[in-house]
């Protein structure tokens, strides 16, 4: 083996700064070094796995990733170059402009924390799954921490795979030459994906089998439905429905259901009960909080530019177009996008003079950070629409009418909606026009869009309507897109520190 001087390493590790932080939560700051002395590129995590609090700890940190990816991450890129979501003018960064305009690059820095998050995942998971079989403890308590990050894994390997295509498969954290390496092709990484999930959703509980204090983990139900969304964005629609069925056939053995009312998803006190799959819990400092409500709160559109709400910044704002396809009568408009808000300073509520998200504001806080509004990665309604998919395509209009009703439901409160004039392709729209209305600012639009193969032609229509209604410029949307743009562009940065990488084609 060739050795390598300190400073190679340190190159070759800057692709994955991933690696440096799990050193750091794996070792503590007890240990001497990062690598050993001989060999140099081996890291020093042998003597970390020696408990069950030790494997424990090693599942928590990666959870604790997600963090990363889905408090405001996945929205910049899986909501801003859409027509569901825009910058508000407490957002210059002009990195996220390039993304709503359609003219970003390689060089994107929210591109590249994408990737480089994802991959802290999996490293993290990587470690867990190779080490926690090594430890002394409980078995069954140890094949469910080794489930728990199997789901992980998967979960990041999906985003990575959907945003970027082929990219490199990384099972194994024993040598840094681990972390580096060719792009592999993308059926092979979802072949990882499936495994990992049918593996995970064997040995994985239900929800209810988990304790009070255990919120937040991956479930038998989760694992299935992710299965399904796999089985979904392949294309693989019979998968996808036979996966799907296996849950929202037998909804009440998970414990999954619908709230009555689509604002309890984010009411503190329901947002984890019956819809909720797959959620990041967060709580008032000083444990972790959701940073969204300052993003997405009212500032430059109040009177007086302030209501009392300490760092409440109006960055994260919804396009003219999605307020407009809302209809007056759907329920879930009052949720997704506000008018009013309480003044602190007023002490009464004001009016904004453009639409707000709401989903992550919480009246009479004093401070953002003091938000404890969950956020969700995978509500059951999503497994409801998957499942209304996959029926359609599979030629079971009748039960996809059902199914689909369910959701009109509870946004209309009336389930007489008929959709047998509906043509196959005229449903499956039906069915992309439905999600957009459930979803925003829950990081999924770019993928339907992506998947469904409509993301160039909906995003031309997207700037012919802004720049009609709304903003002249968004003329530049239509002119900055290209047909390649379905996938993001490796990061620059990777490609420089990695020679096996290759850039998606257009990229260059």
């Amino acid at each position: 083996m060739n050795r390598k001087t300190d400073n190679d390493v340190m190159k070759t590790m800057s692709l994955y700064t991933c690696v440096f932080a799990l050193a750091w939560i794996l070792l503590g700051s007890g240990c001497a070094s990062f690598l050993e002395e001989n060999p140099t590129d081996r890291l020093v995590i042998n003597n970390f796995y020696s408990s069950r609090q030790d494997a424990e700890a090693a599942v928590s940190a990666t959870y604790q990733q997600l963090g990363s990816l889905y408090n405001r991450l996945m929205y910049n890129l899986a909501e801003l170059p859409t027509d569901v979501m825009k910058n508000g003018l407490g957002m210059p960064n002009a990195f996220l402009q390039d993304l709503e305009f359609m003219r970003y690059n390689a060089e994107n820095t929210f591109i590249r924390d994408m990737w480089n998050n994802c991959y802290a995942g999996i490293m993290k998971a990587n470690a867990a799954i190779n080490n926690i079989p090594n430890v002394t403890m409980d078995a069954g308590l140890q094949s469910r921490l080794i489930a728990e990050v199997r789901f992980l894994r998967a979960l990041y390997y999906f985003n990575l795979v959907r945003f970027f295509g082929d990219v490199p498969l990384v099972t194994r954290l024993e040598s840094i030459d681990d972390a580096m390496g060719p792009r592999i092709s993308k059926d092979q990484v979802y072949e990882q994906i499936i495994q990992d999930l049918q593996e995970a959703e064997t040995v994985l509980p239900l929800r209810s089998q988990y304790a009070a204090n255990e919120e937040g983990r991956a479930t038998r139900g989760a694992a299935k439905i992710l299965l399904g969304k796999v089985y979904l964005t392949q294309g693989n629609f019979a998968a996808a429905k036979n996966k799907l069925a296996e849950v929202v056939e037998h909804e009440s053995e998970y414990g999954y259901g619908l709230h009555s009312e689509y604002a309890a998803n984010w009411n503190t006190e329901t947002e984890a009960g019956i819809e909720a799959v797959f959620y990041i819990e967060y709580k008032k400092p000083p444990l972790p909080s959701n940073s969204e409500m300052g993003l997405a709160g009212p500032k430059y559109s109040v009177p007086g530019g302030n209501i009392g709400v300490a760092s409440s910044n109006e960055a994260d704002i919804p396009t003219k177009e999605l307020w407009d396809v809302f209809d007056e009568n759907d329920k879930r408009r009052a949720t997704n996008l506000r008018y009013e808000f309480f003044s602190l300073i007023e002490n009464a509520n004001v009016l904004s003079s453009i639409p707000l998200f709401g989903k992550y504001w919480i009246d009479g806080l004093v401070a953002v950070d003091q938000c404890d509004i969950n956020m969700h990665i995978i509500r059951y309604a999503d497994a409801l629409l998957m499942y209304a998919e996959a029926l359609n395509e599979e030629d079971e209009s009748p039960k996809a009418h059902e199914v689909l009703n369910r959701i009109r439901e509870r946004a209309f409160g009336d389930s007489s909606a008929n959709f047998s004039a509906l043509g196959k392709e005229e449903f499956r729209q039906k069915i992309l026009d439905e999600r957009r209305l459930e979803f925003p600012i829950e990081g999924h639009r770019w993928f339907d869009l992506v998947r469904s193969g409509t993301f160039i032609r909906r995003m031309k229509e997207h700037s012919a309507y802004e720049a009609g209604v709304a903003e002249k410029n968004k003329t530049d949307i239509a002119a900055n897109i290209k047909d390649y743009m379905t996938l993001m562009p490796i990061p620059q940065r990777e490609l420089d520190l990695n020679p096996e990488l290759t850039q998606n084609p257009g990229w260059n």
